[in-house]
Parts: structure tokens; sequence; C-alpha cells
């Protein structure tokens, strides 16, 4: 029956969490249950789509790209998908009133991955990040808020600064790896061959920016949502002030990650925080 086939559904978007994030999975597992299996659902199909052209490169990515973005139209469509992931998805979309654009700009931002290779205009920059990240934010508030069309637009801006934030803390850390397996530059005019710490300096001051704005939006959102929320935010943080000791040499050479026992200590403090109304 269906309710099956739903659930199993929902076993394998909330699997491909945990298994690609731990930290992205540990901040979701905290949500109210209400919401919580939503999260799963976006993140999968966000991941799926992120998977395709980023590390299948033994194969033809356009082609499996391709049938992926038709795959999520006739989902979105039919209201159904025998790929379980898009089935989740879509069952979102429709519960929430996702709105198309977002899913739209999320899609092209991972096709610009497919065959561009620098961002060199802030124009191309912020374009690319509103579809890769902002969006998701936007469809994450989606979820948050219910339905509220007021609280809605009221948190957008702030929602999409914090989704800024987390994709330029991701784009700092895997600078390398972007680089170097990727072939790919997403700040436009940094030169990875002449990257110093004043270039770090000036990312990084931008990226606190970010996080300042979408700090004030956490502290308004639902109960059911703040705190997974904001301890997503504090371990994005965390690491930024990592990447921010960090040699702008090593960097350029190596992945920074916050171990496993620094984001336990994460959740712990940001518990503290809210158990005693501090968010």
């Amino acid at each position: 029956m269906k309710a099956l086939f739903d659930q199993v559904s929902h076993n394998c978007s909330k699997l491909v969490t945990e298994s690609y994030s731990t930290s992205f999975s540990l901040a979701t597992r905290i949500l109210s249950s209400e919401i919580r299996q939503d999260i799963y659902n976006i993140y999968g199909f966000v991941r799926f789509a992120d998977e395709i052209v980023d590390t299948f490169h033994e194969y033809n990515k356009p082609e499996l790209f391709n049938r992926f973005e038709q795959s999520l139209e006739n989902a979105l469509t039919d209201k159904i998908s025998l790929n379980p992931i898009l089935n989740s998805f879509q069952e979102t979309v429709h519960r929430y009133s996702i709105d198309r654009e977002y899913i739209d700009a999320f899609m092209q931002s991972m096709r610009w991955d497919l065959s561009k290779k620098t961002y060199l205009t802030e124009e191309d920059y912020n374009a690319y990040i509103f579809g890769s990240a902002d969006v998701v934010g936007l469809m994450c508030l989606k979820v948050f808020v219910k339905g509220d069309h007021v609280m809605f637009d009221s948190l957008k801006d702030a929602a999409m600064r914090l989704g800024s934030a987390f994709q330029k803390v991701n784009f700092l850390r895997d600078l390398k790896a972007d680089h170097d397996q990727l072939e790919r530059s997403y700040f436009p005019n940094v030169d990875m061959n002449a990257f110093d710490e004043t270039a770090k300096q000036l990312i990084i001051e931008e990226i606190e920016a970010d996080f300042n704005a979408g700090l004030a939006g956490i502290f308004q959102l639902p109960d059911a949502a703040k705190f997974g929320v904001y301890t997503a935010y504090k371990y994005y943080l965390r690491l930024l002030k990592k990447l921010k000791r960090t040699p702008s040499t090593q960097i350029k050479s190596k992945r920074i990650r916050v171990p496993n026992y620094q984001k336990v200590d994460v959740l712990a403090r940001s518990f503290i925080r809210y158990q005693f109304n501090l968010l």
C-alpha cells in the first residue's frame, strides 16, 4: 500500500542525511518531530542533485542530471515517484506549498556546476549562492513556519543570509578540493595561487556579516525549529572560527574539520541555552 512506500521513502531520505552529513543530521535530529521528516526530505533531494554534479566523474553527468531533472518534474506533477528521495521531496513541496521558483533556482545552480568553473563577477557569485544555498534555507523556512505567510515574509531575508553563510563556510573549507579535484573557484577575484591572509580575512568578514544577519532570524523562529537551527548555526560558527585561526597556506593544502567531540560540545552548550530560555 502507498503508506508503506511513503514510509520507505522517508527512511531513505533520513538515511541519506545521516550518511552524508553528521553535523546536519545532528541538528535535524533535535528539531521537533512534527517537522523533522520534512527537513530530511529536503536534504535528501539537494544531496542527490549535488552528488550527481560533484562525484559521479566516471559517468555521463549531464545525462544523469537531465534524467534526475525529468524525474523531479514528473514527481512534482504526478505527486508520486518511484525514486524514493523524490517521492519524499514532492510530498514536502506540496504539503508546505514550496515555491517552484526555489526549486528551479536550485537546479540551475547545480546545472552550472556541470560546466561552469569560475565565478568572476559578484553577480554570478550571488546568483550561484542564491540557487545553491539561499533557496534551501527558504524551503526549510516554509516548513519551520508551517504556512504562516506573515512569519515567513518577516524571516525570509534572515533565512537567506544564514543559508549564504553556511555555503560560504563550505566554500572556504573546501577550497582545496574545489580547486584541485573539481577545478572550480567560487569566490570572485580570488586566485588560488595568490590566496593569502588578506584574501581570507575579506571572505571571513563577509561570512560574519551574513551570520550576524541570520542570527536575528533564528531567535524569532517557532520553538519547533529554533533549537535545531541554532545548533546548526553554532556548529558552522565553530568551523568558521577554526578557519579564521588556520593559516591561509593550510586552508589551501587540506580540508579543515571540526571533530565530533566538538560537535557534541556545541550541542550541549546550545541545549543549555535553550533550556534556560536564552534563545
